[in-house]
C-alpha cells in the first residue's frame, strides 16, 4: 500500500499570538513493502509529520494520499485509513489500558463487529507474530509485562487490525539492551516475512542503520535528505551540522581509517565492520610476509 505526501504543512495554535510552523511544504512518497527511516534532531516535525500519515490530523495545507486516498475528502474512510496504517506511539505502553494481554489486544478487532471466533484467531496471529506466546500471555495482567513485554504487546494490538503500513515511533527508546534487540526482531520479522510496509521513526542511529534501506532526513520540519540508508549516513558534516551522529559502528570505524586501517566507508554494521577490519589484518598480514 502506497502513501504519498504532497507539500504538506502544519501548524499549532493557529491564529493566536503563540502559532507555530511545524511542517513546512513537506513532500515524499513511500511504496508498497519498503521499509524507511524518519530520524532528525529533537522538535524537527517527525511526529508531526507521522500522525498525517494515520489520519490523527487531516491536512489544511498539502495532501495526504493513503494508497490514492485523500484524507482530507469528506467521503474518505477515516476508520479503514486507520486501521490500514497502524501507529505505534511513542512509549506506546501508554497505549495499553485492558486488564489482561489478550483483552488489550482484542479491543480494535472487536470494535470492528467481527464474530468472536475470527476476533480470537486474530489475537493470537498477533501475538505469535511479536513473540507473546498465545496460552501463556492471552490472560496475563497487563501491567505486570517487563518493557519490552508491553511494546510487544502494544505492537500487537495494532497488528490485530491488520494493517498494511505500520509507523511506529521511537518504539525502542528506554529499552534495555534485550528489550531493545527482542522488539528490533520483531520489526524486521514483520517487514521481511509479513511483507509490511514501515516507517520507523527514531532517535538511534544504531537502530536506523541496521533496519531501513532507505532514510528519510528531517530538519525544522522540512525534509532535508532522502536516499538509501548507506548514502545518507555517508553525508557525515551534513548531519553533524544538525545535531545528529553516525552509527557507533561507523564512528569507530572513522577513527581506525584515522589511524591507518584501508577500511572503505560507509560501514553501518558490527558484522560488516569485523569482515572488513578480518580482510584488512589479513592482507596486511600477507603483505608483510612478501616484504
Amino acid at each position: 500500500m502506497s502513501i504519498e505526501v504532497l507539500n504538506l504543512s502544519h501548524s499549532y495554535k493557529i491564529g493566536t499570538p503563540f502559532e507555530h510552523k511545524v511542517l513546512h511544504d513537506v513532500s515524499f512518497s513511500i511504496a508498497d513493502g519498503q521499509f524507511v527511516g524518519l530520524i532528525g534532531p529533537t522538535r524537527s516535525g517527525k511526529t508531526t509529520l507521522a500522525q498525517y500519515l494515520n489520519a490523527l490530523y487531516i491536512p489544511r495545507k498539502g495532501k495526504v494520499l493513503i494508497d490514492g486516498e485523500n484524507t482530507a475528502d469528506r467521503r474518505a474512510d477515516l476508520v479503514t485509513i486507520r486501521h490500514r496504517v497502524g501507529y505505534v506511539f511513542q512509549n506506546p505502553e501508554y497505549q495499553l489500558f485492558a486488564p489482561t494481554v489478550g483483552e488489550d489486544i482484542a479491543f480494535g478487532p472487536t470494535n470492528q463487529n467481527l464474530p468472536r471466533e475470527e476476533i480470537d484467531k486474530l489475537v493470537k496471529n498477533a501475538m505469535e507474530m511479536v513473540g507473546l506466546d498465545y496460552e501463556t500471555f492471552k490472560t496475563r495482567d497487563i501491567f505486570a509485562l517487563s518493557g519490552g513485554q508491553k511494546r510487544r504487546a502494544a505492537i500487537a494490538g495494532v497488528l490485530a487490525c491488520r494493517p498494511k503500513v505500520l509507523v511506529l515511533d521511537d518504539i525502542t527508546a528506554g529499552l534495555d539492551p534485550r528489550g531493545r534487540e527482542e522488539i528490533m526482531d520483531v520489526v524486521k520479522s514483520l517487514h521481511q516475512q509479513q511483507n509490511i510496509t514501515i516507517l520507523f521513526i527514531s532517535n538511534s542511529m544504531d537502530d536506523v542503520a541496521l533496519l531501513a534501506e532507505r532514510l528519510l532526513v528531517m530538519d525544522n520540519g522540512k525534509i532535508i535528505m532522502d536516499g538509501p540508508t548507506r548514502e545518507v549516513f555517508a553525508r557525515t558534516e551534513e548531519l553533524r551540522a544538525i545535531g545528529l551522529e553516525l552509527p557507533e559502528v561507523s564512528i569507530i570505524v572513522d577513527r581506525l581509517r584515522s589511524a591507518g586501517f584501508q577500511l572503505p566507508a560507509g560501514i553501518l554494521t558490527v558484522d560488516e565492520a569485523i569482515s572488513e577490519i578480518a580482510a584488512f589484518l589479513k592482507d596486511k598480514e600477507a603483505r608483510e610476509q612478501w616484504s
